[in-house]
């Protein structure tokens, strides 16, 4: 137990460290009055969901690069959603902690870095002309159950999940110098600070699975899959079709089956599936929904 505290604190001496070194404001460091090109794509064109089907090849080349920014922001706002719901439980985690310690100092230095991320994300969905920062009516429900139930391990597993998704995405954008400048701004932002977050959280969830009795074990990784799937469903509204003129009932359905859409979801989740997979947390009698959710071959 003793050399589990000492490695709790020393990575959180760590952390502390490097965020010390590496946070950043994005009211200062992103230009928001820069013109946005409205036929620069905001996410690669073959990572948008409707990429190579039949429908994508009806749109004009710049509702095509208007699509990719409505998704970018669609995946944003949910982005808000989770961060509120990570804030939350970050937040009862150091009520019920020792605030002397680094590791709850670091958690709120992970809820300081989370109210930044909220804030540019809402100010580049507003850069857009994306109606709503605000999650579905289930997602809604879903997070305030989440926060009514208070579940902290189960906070970090879907801290994991989200961050490791997006961290897939964003590090593309990252590296594309053809996307819209806005877009990568923000991009490198989130990628430079999750990935801290992403280390706080995983050795924080082994511990706390290593403690679960099998019965609780069970449950958990049935509640993870529900997790996962409304995460990822909750990325593309369908609004985002509408906005450039399709149908959105026909192309959600259409967007479901697409392959190239699927298999971009399953390669941004590649990391985090491995890590719950090598963990345990996902096992052959859990896998139906992540296997609806097109997370797993």
């Amino acid at each position: 137990m003793a050399e589990t505290v000492v490695a709790r604190e020393q990575n959180a001496q760590r952390l502390l460290r490097v965020s010390a070194r590496h946070s950043h404001d994005p009211l200062t460091e992103i230009d928001w009055d820069a013109p946005v090109d409205p036929d620069l794509f905001a996410i690669p064109a073959h990572r948008v969901s409707l990429y190579g089907t039949e429908m994508w090849h009806q749109l004009t080349p710049r509702q095509q690069a208007q699509l990719s920014v409505y998704e970018l922001a669609s995946v944003t706002s949910a982005g808000i959603w989770f961060e509120l719901v990570l804030m939350d439980g970050l937040v009862r985690h150091v009520y019920d902690s020792d605030l002397t310690t680094s590791h709850s100092q670091y958690a709120l230095t992970e809820v300081a870095d989370e109210c930044r991320h909220s804030t540019m994300f809402a100010r580049y969905i507003t850069a857009t002309g994306y109606p709503s920062a605000r999650p579905s009516r289930r997602a809604s429900k879903l997070g305030k159950l989440h926060m009514l139930l208070n579940d902290t391990t189960m906070t970090f597993a879907g801290a994991i999940f989200v961050e490791e998704f997006t961290d897939a995405m964003q590090r593309e954008m990252v590296r594309d110098e053809s996307l819209q400048p806005l877009a990568r701004s923000v991009a490198r932002i989130h990628v430079i600070e999750e990935a801290r977050h992403i280390g706080y959280a995983k050795p924080e969830l082994e511990r706390r699975w290593a403690r679960m009795s099998p019965a609780r074990r069970a449950v958990f990784r049935q509640a993870l899959g529900l997790l996962a799937y409304q995460a990822v469903n909750e990325t593309i509204h369908p609004r985002v079709y509408a906005m450039v003129g399709l149908d959105p009932r026909q192309a959600r359905a259409v967007a479901a089956r697409n392959p190239e859409w699927r298999a971009t979801k399953a390669e941004w989740a590649r990391k985090a599936v491995g890590f719950f997979t090598e963990l345990g947390m996902i096992d052959s009698r859990s896998q139906t929904l992540w296997r609806r959710a097109a997370l797993l071959p």
